[in-house]
This record gives C-alpha cells, structure tokens and sequence, in this order.
C-alpha cells in the first residue's frame, strides 16, 4: 500500500494528474478545432439584372429563293439550316445567297449586298458554315440579315474553342429507370445500350439508336456556334497490345476492338464536319487486370511514378492510332470510383492522383504522347478533396502549386467558371484569371443543383458577365465548354433528355446563350433569350415579351427559394473542404436534416434570422408571378400549345416546391431559435411551422411522388431530423432527472456522515473510485449485498440511459459502440482479476463513469442532444470547454482502472499497466473488426443515418469516406493497433512470481 499512502501524503500528486489529462483534454479540443475548420466570411457574389428585350415585330422574311455555295459537306450542311428557317418563316422571292470562299481566315466571315443577293464571304469551310448559320438563326429570330454596321464587317468570335458535351446521347429514356427518382449513379456512358457482356460484345442495332442521336447533337451544336464536342471513353478503346496488359484471349482485348470498330465511324462524324473531338476520362482508369499489371510490374499504385504512366503513354498512343480524328484526351482526377462504374463492366476509375508531383508527372507523360501528335490534353481542376490538389479548383496558391511551370501548347486547363460547384450565390473562379497555359471556362445548362434545369433559369447575364472578367484579366482564356445535360446523376431528377425527352427546351436556353456569348461576349442577354424564346416557342411579340419577362425574374426566384442568402452569401469552409452554399438541401432533391448543416445555417443567419425565412415567401410569390404572366399569354401564338401546357405545369411545379421549401427552412430556422435561447415563443413558432411543413410535404408528394418529368424532392432526410428535434424536449427532462440522481448520489458518497444504511456504502465508494481511486483499497467491505449490486449498477445504468438519451433512443450503432465498449474494458478487467473481490475495481471504475456521464448530462440537460450538438457546432468556447473535460474524465477512466489495480489488489506498475492495456485494447480490436468487416463507408453511414450529423446525401453520392478524405483503412489500423495494445498488456501482464491478488 506504499502507493497509496505516497498519494495520500502527496496529494498535490492528484491535482497534478488531473491538470495533465485537463491539458491533454484542452490538446485534442484544440485539434478538434482545427480538424473542424469552421469559418463563415463574407463573398463577393456578382450581382445579376437580366433586362427583358422590348417587345418588336419580327423582320419581314429574307426574298432568298436559292443559296449557292461551294461543294462542302459542313457547308451544306449549314446552308441546310438556312433553307429550313426560311422554309419555317414562308419565304418567297428571287434572290439569291451566295457563299464565296474569299476573305477573312478561320471562322471569321463577312455578308454584304450585292443588288439584291446576299454575299456571304469567308475564306474557309468553317468560316462560311459559321456565316450560313449566323443568318439561319436571325431569319429565325427575326433579326435584320445585316443589322446597321454589319455590311461588310468581318465577324468572328472571341473565342474560338466552343464545346458542349455529349448531350443525352446513349442515355435510356425508359421511364422505369426514373421512378422514384433515387438512383444517384453518376455513370454517363454513351455506349451503355450497345455494350453486351460476351461477343461480339457490341450490338450493332444499339450503335445506329445511338449514331442517330450523335448525329441529332452534332448538327444542333454547329447550328447553335459550337465546333467542338466531348465524349466519354478511353480505357475501353484500348488493348495495350506489346504491353502484356491483357493475356492472348483476354476479353478486354476483343471488345476494346470491338468497341473501335463500331463506335469509331459515330464519333467521326463530328470530325467530319470540322468538330473537334475530344475524349474525356477520370485518371486513374483501371480495369483489374491493368490494376493487376501496374502493381505487378510498376512497383505498385504510385502516382508520382513514371514507370506508372508510361503505361498509359503506350495506351494513349494506341488510342490515338485507332481514333486518329481525336483532337485529343480530357482529363479529371478529382472524382471517381463505383458510383461513376457502368453496370456490367469492369472498366472502373479510382481517386488517386492526389498530390501536386503525381499530377504533374501525369500531365507530363500524357502530353509527351500529346504534343508528338499535335493533339492537346485538356486537363480538368475540378477536383473534391483536401490539400493543394484538393484545392487547385479555387485556390491561387494550389492551383499554382499543382500546375506551376507547366506551359505546354498542348495543354488546355478547364475550369468551372464559378468557384466551387454550380452553384449560385458563388464568387466569379479567380483561378481563371490567372496561370500561364491556355484556359477553357465550363459551364452547365441543366443546373443540377438547381432542381436539373426543371425550372426556369435565365443564365445568360451570369454567365456573359463571367466571360467579361475572365478575358478581361487573362489573355490566355480562349473557350468554353458547355455541358447540355452532363453534371450530376442522370436519374435522380426530372427525365430530361436533351433534345429528346422531357422539356429540354427550357434550359437549351442556356446552351444557346453560351454559343451566343461565346461569339460576342458583349451580345445583351435579354435580346438573347428573346431570340431563343421566338425560335423555341411563340414569334407573337406579346408571348414572346411575357417569356422574356418570366426568365429575367427566373433567377431571383431560384435564388430566394433554392437558398438561404445569409448562409449563401457566405464562403464556408469545414472539415477541410468547402461546403457548397445551399447545403440544406444536399445534394439535388435531398432536404437535409442534420445538425451540422441546420445549425451553422441558423448560427450564420441569426441575425438575419426574419430576412432568411422571408426570402421563401418572397420566391413563392414570385414564382405566382410568373406563373400568372405565362398563363396570360394566347394559346394559339404558341408554335406547339403543348409546350405552353408545359410551361405552366413547371411554373405549378415551381410554387409547390418553395411553398413546401419555405415551410421546412421556416421550421428548422425556428427550432434552431429555440435550441440556441429556450425562448417559449420560438419554441411555440417552431411547432407551428411544425404543421405547415409536414401539411405542405404530404401534399408536395401526394402530387408529385411517381411523376418522372416532375419529380417530388425527397424528405426522408428531413424528417429523421424533425424526428429527433420532437425527442429533445423528452430527452432533456430524461436528462435533468438523471443528473439529479447522480448528483444526489455524489453528494450522499461525499458527505453521509454516521451509520451507513443499506444503499450508502456504494455511493460513498463511488465517490472515492471518482475523487481517490487509489484510495479504494481502504474501502471497508460492503455489509449488504445491496452496496455491491448498487456499486456497479448505479453507473451502468446511468452509462445507458444517458447514452440512449444522447442518441435520442433512435441509434442502435451508437450504442452498440460505445455500451459495448464500456462492457468490453469492465468485463477484461474483471476477467483478469480472476478470483479477487471486484468490488474495489467496480467502485473506481463506476467513480470514473459516473463523473463522465455528468459531464455529458450537463450538455444534454438544458434542451437535449439537440443543444449538445448546437453549441458543438456553433459555440467555439462550449465545445473546447466540452471537448477538454470530456476528454480528460474518459482519461480518468484509465488512470482510476489503473490505481485500483494497485491500490485496490496490490500489483506493481507493470501488471497493473499491462491489465489496462489489454481491457483498453479489447474495444478497439474489437469494434474495429466489426467496422472493418462491414465496410468503413457501409458503417459511417448506419451511424450517421440514425445520429443525423451530418448530411445525410454525402453516402448516397460519393460516400463520406470521399467527401472528407477519411482514409478506408482506417479500420484495419484500429483493429491493430487494439491489438497490439492487447499483445503488449498480455505480456507486460505476465509475471515470473505471481502474487496474489488481494482481496
């Protein structure tokens, strides 16, 4: 008992202990901290005033009887399109256009008179293609063929790489594949329906379905002033023949072929009509026998590795003599995985070029094979993750970080024009406006955060102003890319497919628009949506100008009823990454629930807590607006009625939606009130919104759950969320109640003086277990065996139900983790004991317990877990404050296990260190296994699914595992480091001279 009577004679020995786990404890708040990265500034969104033309007749149609032009396929083409326009206007007269291949290079054109002809001068086939369209897409508008000052002006346009994406092409348009609309696969394959599983691993009948539809999208694209398309495809196309990638016989090797022998002659005829076309893939594109062969003969997975791309040198060379009309090869690193795998195939891609030396070594080898064929790589900043190259897509600094010094020709850099993801309420991307390689802005037409492009929203002002800037600031910016239907899962919103299903023509709006100002940078947006309103929908000027005046108020619709303005007009960053600026509905039609989210909305909002749940009512009466002006207009000027019909259902669909929006960020804004004050009023106005929301929620799906071109959000989020917020109150009385018995427990420990009852002796232990572990051998023996139940019930009981508290009573994963974990370390130590009296033993550990379990009740006393998980994610001071003495009491746990091994049964340092370990390393082993067996992703998400944390839609998309960069190994780590720590217990708890436990 030399131990304990040092402690008691030193008790400046337990204050020091105690200041050291506070420190450790303060250590790992601050980590913590810095782990969570929680900040809010504010950011500079550019402003957007989209004026409706004025209304004007249209052009008397152009006395053009006959178009000659030079023998050209694109030519023809083209001139096609003008004599379909002047058929669709009712020409008449006999004049002529015609087409001279004379006069300025590339593009570029000029059209003059010549009496009554239309001189179209251009000193290229793609220059007069692009005249010829020009004056098809005005007689369609309306437009005068020559507007004052155009007589002779050459026109060219300021950018001269124009793409847009493969549309829909090769998308099934069963509506089977959209019911329900939760499939949230981010696979857009071209070729899926052609692709079989055994030979000829290609169904010819499929490719002429798909051909047709390539085709349909080429000619639109060159109609619209595109010149470049993107497909996806790479690793399919390629046998890495010499290599020894794929053995003789291999069925990679006959359906790559199979592949280049049907496909090849649709992708070329893009080409053929003077497109460039590129091919798209993620990097690293694997297969598993490629997989097999890089780790077999590269040395492994390593990215920064040559020998590793040398590899895929070979194979983009042969991908290049297959395809020999390839333009050249896109790039992404920074998505992929299943979730991207079409069904069927084993053609998978995998993040792992992570750091800034692996990305330049690819570009490198990728451009070596590039540059020797005059092709480009066009390389992708996109990217999800943490770090420079996690960050390259907004940051100055990582961007120049990964691709400083890097000024190949050959090298084209992509970047969304926005910085972060498409997204409004986002700054202009600063990193376009720098670097000194050649640079593309992406943009998207089907906004897939903003409902797939489903509701009305006029992108042309946004968009020209970003366009603007960005060639303003960086002489290197010389395209776009336009993605028509790309960008998020294909089944997961309304069934629209570009240019054949759905109403496409809404948001085609915006892929004209991109065209238009990808020409003429300075066109006016409104005269530009006017042109497309009178091409797609109605040449009555008053329709026309109601149209007008409905997407010139689309946006501040979108952006009132879609967002949150004082959470969206701020940059986020948290956990390493940049949450977007709508996040409570995350992503796409999933309504969140999670306190991460709700919380730092309202934390952020709170003093503009009437403006934030205004601004729903404010979009659901603009969205009436709208819907008023359109129903107002003439059936009959409409070209198709139907498509009228369609309009006016959206704009129903649009009201519903922020009615049922409006009601939800009403709630959680008023709940979250609640929680941060314990106001009575704002509890009162919550339950009101209570109702509203789940009234406009049931209607909202008894009227559009099942429709697949206007599919009900999905609320399965929001409602575990409403869930645990009607438990809080119940969960903090349950609190409260329990608190206080502890607390008069302690005191009876503490302060009982006289003869002790049955059921005071336990108290009195625990007490010392709390306050003086080492001094529980001097615990006289319970009289009652009531004392030695109590002495390990008490704080078991109290261990549960304050848990199940804190879990709402609604997270089996949870408790099953941290219960089991208790038993585990109670029951090994207890195990190695042997036959010893374990009364000492529960009496510390029930001391240390229970001091714990005070600490969480505290947090969860006031107005439940609901409170606790605020003031975690909103109160930097209450959480280091939490976070500290938590930390330190779970510490106390081990030392407390510790004393009373030598205080309690008299065994020296090392036997007593070595029984920690092996009952500290028995959870961890354990649980990590578990985790380990289930999946790492599989068991975040049970566990966040019934917590309700964190979004709810981060599993279903990438996973939770991508979104914050936790490593999928992790638990195979944990499973041995517990044990190691079991090993090494087991062996420092062996000893040459047993000695008997005392008892």
């Amino acid at each position: 008992m030399s131990l304990v009577r040092g402690l008691a004679a030193r008790p400046w020995i337990a204050g020091a202990t105690a200041l050291v786990l506070l420190g450790v404890g303060a250590a790992i708040a601050w980590q913590v901290d810095k782990a969570l990265g929680l900040s809010f500034t504010p950011a500079d969104v550019p402003s957007e005033e989209l004026k409706p033309a004025p209304p004007r007749e249209l052009e008397p149609v152009p006395a053009i009887a006959r178009i000659e032009a030079p023998a050209d396929k694109r030519v023809a083409l083209a001139a096609a399109a003008v004599t379909a326009a002047l058929r669709e206007r009712g020409a008449g007269g006999g004049a002529a256009l015609r087409v001279s291949l004379t006069g300025p290079a590339g593009e570029a054109f000029r059209l003059r008179r010549s009496g009554a002809d239309l001189v179209l001068e251009a000193a290229t086939p793609a220059g007069a293609a692009a005249g010829l369209y020009t004056v098809a897409d005005r007689i369609r508008s309306g437009a005068p063929l020559l507007p004052p000052g155009d007589e002779g002006r050459v026109i060219k346009p300021r950018l001269g790489l124009r793409l847009v994406d493969s549309g829909a092409v090769g998308v099934d348009a069963d509506p089977a594949g959209w019911a329900g609309s939760d499939d949230y696969s981010l696979n857009t394959d071209v070729v899926g329906p052609a692709v079989r599983s055994a030979p000829p691993y290609v169904d010819s009948g499929a490719v002429a379905g798909i051909s047709a539809q390539f085709r349909q999208l080429v000619d639109h694209s060159l109609a619209q002033g595109y010149n470049g398309i993107v497909v996806q495809g790479f690793l399919e196309y390629v046998t890495f023949d010499g290599l020894g990638v794929y053995p003789d016989g291999d069925q990679h090797i006959a359906r790559a072929r199979a592949m280049v022998e049907h496909f090849g002659p649709v992708w070329r005829y893009a080409a053929d009509l003077g497109m460039k076309v590129y091919f798209m893939t993620d990097m690293l594109a694997l297969s598993p026998p490629l997989r097999s062969y890089l780790k077999r003969e590269t040395g492994g997975m390593d990215t920064e590795d040559t020998r590793l791309w040398s590899v895929y040198q070979a194979g983009l060379r042969e991908f290049f003599t297959s395809l020999p009309y390839a333009a050249g090869l896109m790039v992404r690193i920074g998505e992929g995985g299943d979730i991207y795998k079409f069904p069927g195939w084993d053609y998978t891609s995998e993040i792992a070029v992570k750091t800034p030396a692996a990305v330049r070594a690819m570009l490198r080898a990728l451009l070596e094979v590039a540059g020797a064929g005059e092709r480009d790589i066009i390389f992708r900043t996109w990217s999800i993750g943490v770090g420079a190259v996690g960050e390259m897509h907004i940051d100055a600094e990582s961007y120049d970080e990964v691709l400083g010094g890097i000024d190949d020709p050959h090298l084209i850099v992509s970047t969304k024009y926005c910085l972060g993801d498409y997204y409004s309420h986002l700054p202009f991307n600063h990193t376009l406006e720098m670097g000194a390689q050649r640079r593309i802005v992406e943009f998207q037409a089907r906004r897939e955060f903003e409902v797939f492009g489903a509701l009305p929203n006029d992108l042309g002002a946004l968009h020209g102003a970003a366009l603007r800037r960005f060639l303003a600031a960086n002489p290197h910016v010389e395209g776009v890319w336009t993605w028509t239907q790309g960008g998020g899962p294909l089944r997961a919103g309304p069934r629209t497919l570009y240019l054949r299903e759905g109403f496409w023509q809404l948001y085609d709006l915006n892929v004209y628009s991109a065209a238009r100002l990808a020409w003429d940078p300075e066109a006016d947006p409104g005269e530009v949506t006017a042109d497309w309103a009178r091409q797609t929908f109605a040449t009555d000027p008053s329709t026309v100008a109601a149209i007008g005046e409905v997407m010139a108020m689309s946006r501040q619709a979108v952006t009132k009823g879609l967002y949150i303005g004082p959470y969206a007009n701020r940059t986020v960053k948290a956990l390493g990454v940049h949450p977007p600026p709508m996040m409570w509905i995350f992503e796409w039609d999933i309504v969140t629930g999670d306190s991460a989210v709700l919380d730092s909305i309202y934390s952020v909002s709170r003093d503009h807590l009437d403006e934030a749940i205004r601004e729903g009512g404010d979009a659901v009466e603009i969205a009436g607006r709208m819907r008023a002006r359109i129903a107002a207009t003439d059936p009959a000027t409409w070209r198709d009625p139907a498509l009228r019909q369609r309009f006016v259902d959206t704009l129903d669909f649009q009201s519903d939606l922020f009615e049922t929006l409006g009601a939800y960020r009403t709630m959680f804004l008023r709940y979250a009130h609640w929680l941060d004050t314990g106001d009575p009023a704002a509890r009162s106005a919550w339950e009101a919104a209570r109702d509203r929301y789940v009234e406009a929620r049931d209607a909202h799906l008894a009227r559009y759950e099942g429709n697949v071109d206007l599919p009900a959000f999905r609320f399965p989020a929001a409602d575990i969320g409403l869930d645990r917020a009607e438990r809080d109150a119940a969960m903090a009385w349950l609190a409260r109640i329990l608190l206080a018995l502890l607390v008069a427990a302690v005191l009876v420990g503490a302060f009982w003086r006289g003869r002790r009852p049955p059921g005071v002796a336990a108290p009195h232990a625990l007490w010392v277990g709390l306050t003086r572990p080492w001094r529980v051998g001097d615990l006289p023996p319970p009289a009652t065996a009531l004392d030695r139940v109590l002495v390990w019930a008490l704080p078991a009981f109290a261990v549960v139900l304050s848990r199940a508290a804190y879990s709402w009573f609604a997270s089996p994963a949870h408790l099953t983790l941290t219960l089991g974990s208790w038993l585990l370390f109670a029951a090994a130590l207890r195990v190695l004991l042997g036959g010893a009296d374990p009364y000492a033993l529960w009496a510390a550990l029930g001391g240390a317990a229970t001091l714990r379990t005070l600490i969480l009740l505290v947090g969860t006393a006031s107005r439940g877990p609901g409170r606790y998980w605020f003031n975690f994610w909103t109160d930097p001071t209450a959480r280091a404050a939490y976070v500290t003495a938590g930390f330190a009491a779970f510490l106390w746990v081990f030392v407390a296990a510790y004393h009373a091994l030598r205080g309690g049964y008299g065994l020296g340092a090392r036997p007593a260190t070595g029984r920690v370990l092996v009952a500290g390393g028995a959870p961890v082993a354990v649980f990590g296994g578990v985790v380990a067996a289930m999946g790492l992703e599989d068991a975040l998400t049970i566990w966040n699914d019934q917590m309700a944390l964190l979004p709810w839609g981060l599993s279903r998309i990438l996973g939770i595992t991508v979104f914050l960069d936790i490593p999928p190994w992790l638990p195979k780590a944990a499973t041995a480091a517990g044990a190691a720590l079991v090993a090494a217990g087991a062996l420092m708890t062996l000893r040459r001279h047993p000695t008997k436990l005392a008892s």
